[in-house]
């Protein structure tokens, strides 16, 4: 059964934040923590992993991105705050 993800991107602590979607988490976000994903997140230097949640169909996860980059700034915030409140790098905890 295929797992798809949201997940968000920061900068550092409060910074520039980029919000997607994918099927394969580890994979997307090696490509953006290396450049090698074009576009906003490389021109920004956008590498660590703040935020992520899991879904069961691709559709649920296209819906729950849009609406989370149509949310308020600070709503975004509130939500990595919840989960990770210091904005540490998940990274090394999804590649166990």
């Amino acid at each position: 059964m295929r797992q798809f993800y949201v997940y968000i991107l920061a900068k550092h602590r409060h910074g520039a934040l980029y919000i997607g979607v994918t099927n394969d988490l580890i994979r997307r976000v090696y490509e953006h923590r290396e450049g090698l994903a074009p576009g906003f997140t490389k021109w920004q230097g956008i590498k660590q992993l703040v935020y992520y949640e899991q879904h069961a169909t691709a559709a649920t996860a296209i819906q729950r991105e849009k609406t989370m980059k149509g949310w308020p700034r600070a709503w975004k915030i509130q939500t990595i705050e919840e989960l990770n409140p210091t904005w540490t790098d998940l990274y090394e905890e999804i590649c166990r």
